[in-house]
């Protein structure tokens, strides 16, 4: 987890971004009549509100792919780029996934992209941290996923709540090229 850097607050695509932020407009595609998304190439934030939903892992890796499209990062023009969206669909199904079963449940999925970063952030009413397990035992099942989160993101940590229970995970990853 990184603590050598502030983080930007939930919701602010950190530094590059121009300023953009959500508009509110409905997204097409958009697997919820619940998610809102603002289209912008670089820029903008998408939600995915995943509260008391069914599916919540492959709803929010079918949400995320639509962003992925739309910004273009998909269909993937070779192989590199292949590789960085499947590693976006990983970690967004690692943090879903976490929230699911340790933080009874998401509230919400984020994704933005300002320049070449993209960034993931889900929301959970959970009181614990997440941290890779250490030591990392990669023979034994279950307790990888903050060790794939950690090894394929540029960054990521951990936003309390302010003034109540729950907390942000966010993680960032490079786009290809």
């Amino acid at each position: 987890m990184s603590t050598t850097r502030p983080c930007p607050p939930p919701g602010d695509p950190g530094p590059g971004a121009g300023g953009a932020t959500s508009s509110g407009m409905p997204g097409s595609g958009a697997p919820s009549p619940e998610a809102s998304s603002s289209y912008a190439p670089h820029g903008g934030v998408r939600r995915l509100h995943l509260v008391g939903v069914s599916g919540a892992v492959p709803m929010s890796r079918d949400f995320t792919r639509q962003a992925l499209y739309d910004w273009g990062w998909l269909p993937a023009t070779g192989a590199d780029h292949r590789a960085a969206a499947e590693d976006v669909l990983l970690v967004v199904s690692e943090l879903v996934t976490n929230a699911c079963l340790h933080a009874d449940g998401p509230e919400e999925l984020r994704v933005s992209c300002a320049g070449k970063v993209l960034r993931l952030e889900v929301v959970d009413l959970g009181a614990g941290t997440p941290a890779p397990r250490t030591p990392h035992r990669a023979g034994r099942p279950g307790g990888h996923g903050m060790f794939i989160v950690q090894r394929l993101c540029l960054d990521w940590g951990v936003v309390r709540n302010e003034g109540g229970a729950g907390k942000t995970v966010w993680a960032e990853l490079a786009a290809p090229g």
